[in-house]
């Protein structure tokens, strides 16, 4: 990966103690807070807050206030500041942080890591396992996707184009399967050269 990725790699093997893991991500962090204040725009992907917040619940000090799921309270804190650390400073640079989080995993302590991490970023990115158990790549649930306050991204018009698009590939989806919508999608894409003509297109479709 160090040879592939255009970046630095920072990593911890599963195999690794769990206060290793918690140590490699807050020498990470700080790093990047100083290339901040440096004035560079930093991004941090991690993957991912959940198997975080597992080693700080393992490796911090507990509290004995036990949340649902069996983890610590005080284990949350640490990776909320990690999470939390993502801004764009005056007369400095910018910190962004995509993170992934495990999802319907039958596990009360992943769910509960969720819900805690659960609306506090700008955008939420939901993969689809039947998508890529049928090699449909990006495997991108569209319904359950959203970026906050998207209308600051859109003018007025190409926002009716986007929420258009939504009700489309929505109408598409055939009991909870949204694999005939993101296949056209994807198909669709490739005839275009950018967004704007994309979008343009669905503007000419009739609304069902």
């Amino acid at each position: 990966m160090r040879r592939t990725v255009k970046g630095e790699v920072i990593a911890s093997t599963f195999d690794r103690p769990s206060d290793e893991h918690t140590q490699v991500a807050e020498l990470a962090i700080e790093k990047a807070k100083r290339m901040v204040e440096a004035g560079e725009d930093v991004v941090i992907i991690l993957d991912g807050i959940t198997r975080l917040s597992r080693a700080y619940n393992l490796a911090a000090p507990a509290t004995g206030r036990i949340m649902s799921g069996g983890i610590d309270a005080g284990a949350l804190y640490p990776p909320k500041k990690f999470f939390g650390a993502a801004r764009n400073i005056e007369e400095g640079g910018s910190l962004t942080i995509l993170a992934t989080a495990l999802v319907e995993t039958n596990s009360r302590m992943d769910e509960a890591i969720f819900e805690e991490f659960k609306g506090t970023g700008n955008m939420e990115l939901r993969l689809d396992r039947r998508l890529a158990e049928r090699r449909i790549y990006p495997a991108i649930d569209v319904d359950a996707s959203s970026t906050r306050h998207e209308e600051l991204l859109f003018d007025r018009k190409q926002l009716q184009m986007v929420w258009k698009l939504r009700r489309v590939l929505s109408g598409l989806a055939a009991d909870g399967n949204a694999a005939p919508g993101l296949e056209l999608l994807i198909d669709r894409l490739k005839s275009f050269k950018t967004n704007d003509e994309f979008l343009s297109e669905i503007a000419k479709q009739p609304t069902a």
